[in-house]
């Protein structure tokens, strides 16, 4: 069983805690190919490309020039730990034992725009490069055509040893859309997490993301093998909602937290 999460926009590069040897990526070639693209783009261009401000159009393309394409940087750090948005403050790697980020490098992937797929210790570079960046290369216009079969193709492969062949997919709908669904071959379930306000039950963004990290941590602390016992995923008072479940999405709700003050 493979679980899914997409990247963050925000990074930690301070040292990490682990004392577990950082990996290389495995999809090196084509993210140099993409490095190389996007070393020749100005901040206007990325500005366009990715809709986001002056200051980090200026701060992205210096990441790109700054790109180490010929090997290691000095600089780089594991991926599980690097990315800082709402999905890592969940998954929290930064307090996973040694044990727990061996586990998480082969039953976690982390799918990314410049990289493709990443296992929790490959060490990355600081970029920022969403997989939705309509991006033109030889391959075509978009990272969805750059990447092709060349994820699921990854996937299949991390899948060989595993008895259960499930995807759990935690990423958003922008980063699964580059798993091809066609090469994958393996079933796929997704979870829901909805807060439950004056009756009503609503997806809301941060708390869902945190969610999803609640979730990838849970399956590697637990080590969660069997797609079967996802149902009994109980963090911070989500529960399974059975009437609302189908074979292919769990959801899961509570009662919606006070704000934090």
């Amino acid at each position: 069983m493979l679980t899914l999460l997409s990247p963050a926009k925000k990074l930690n590069f301070d040292t990490p805690t682990t004392s577990l040897e950082p990996t290389a990526p495995r999809l090196t070639s084509d993210t140099v190919e993409l490095v190389k693209v996007a070393k020749k783009q100005t901040p206007a261009d990325l500005k366009r490309l990715m809709h986001i401000s002056d200051a980090l159009a200026e701060l992205n393309a210096d990441r790109f020039k700054a790109f180490n394409v010929k090997g290691q940087s000095n600089s780089a750090k594991p991926a599980g730990l690097a990315f800082d948005g709402d999905v890592y403050w969940g998954f929290d790697a930064d307090t996973l034992n040694d044990d727990d980020l061996s586990y998480a490098q082969d039953h976690v992937r982390i799918l990314s725009g410049l990289y493709g797929v990443l296992r929790p210790l490959d060490a990355i570079q600081a970029y920022r490069l969403e997989m939705g960046t309509k991006l033109e290369t030889k391959r075509g216009k978009s990272l969805y055509d750059f990447w092709g079969s060349a994820i699921a193709d990854t996937l299949n492969d991390d899948m060989a040893e595993h008895k259960d062949t499930t995807i759990v997919n935690l990423a958003s709908n922008e980063y699964f859309k580059a798993v091809d669904k066609k090469a994958l071959g393996q079933p796929v379930i997704s979870a829901k997490f909805l807060n439950v306000k004056d009756g009503e039950a609503r997806a809301l963004m941060y708390y869902a993301k945190f969610a999803r990290g609640l979730m990838a941590r849970w399956i590697v602390q637990n080590r969660i093998e069997k797609a079967e016992d996802l149902k009994d995923f109980n963090v911070e008072g989500y529960k399974l909602d059975k009437k609302a479940s189908s074979d292919k999405e769990l959801v899961f709700s509570r009662k919606q937290p006070p704000p934090k003050k």
